[in-house]
């Protein structure tokens, strides 16, 4: 600030008064309102638990008047259910939307691993045996017990890891980049 504005504001501060007297006598209410006996604190927090009470038996009151029912309970009849047996054992073949899946992924894949080096190949047959190995060792454990659902999901199981092998292979040098301008 300048010094002419700081004299403008002290000339300001001076002319303001110091004090300030009220323009009525105060005292009387606060010697009433010192003198008077304080409100009871309790009545507003009856009232207040007094009104839960209300609440909480009235919202008991209907909810069990609606759960208590006095007509006869409702039968439903389920139409007669059709189970088919899940197992995959000799009984039972995989559809021909998953044979003609693995057909094609089969052949991509022989095609793909005749272009492997020859270390690689002997690798990914010896893979592929065992997850073949394992669906046969599955299949035979699902003769002898047809209804074990821990094997129906094994084999399941084997043979999605089968159609990823043969994918995964199959699309091998499919999905390596491709640049030219290296």
């Amino acid at each position: 600030m300048t010094e002419r504005n700081d004299d403008k504001l002290s000339r300001a501060a001076r002319q303001l008064t110091t004090g300030i007297s009220p323009e009525r006598d105060l005292w009387p209410g606060i010697a009433e309102a010192i003198a008077a006996p304080k409100p009871r604190r309790w009545v507003p927090m009856f009232a207040q638990a007094a009104a839960v009470l209300l609440l909480v038996g009235a919202s008991s009151a209907i909810t069990y008047i609606t759960v208590k029912d006095d007509s006869p309970p409702i039968v439903q009849v389920a139409p007669e259910l059709i189970f088919e047996q899940a197992s995959f054992g000799s009984r039972y073949n995989l559809g021909p939307g998953f044979q003609d899946a693995r057909n094609a992924l089969v052949a991509e894949f022989e095609v793909e691993l005749e272009r492997l080096s020859p270390e690689t190949r002997a690798e990914i047959q010896m893979n592929l045996e065992l997850i073949q190995q394992a669906i046969s060792d599955i299949n035979e454990a699902l003769e002898e017990e047809p209804e074990n659902a821990l094997l129906q999901a094994r084999l399941l199981r084997t043979y999605l890891d089968e159609l990823e092998m043969l994918r995964r292979v199959g699309g091998l040098t499919r999905n390596v980049m491709r640049r030219n301008d290296i």
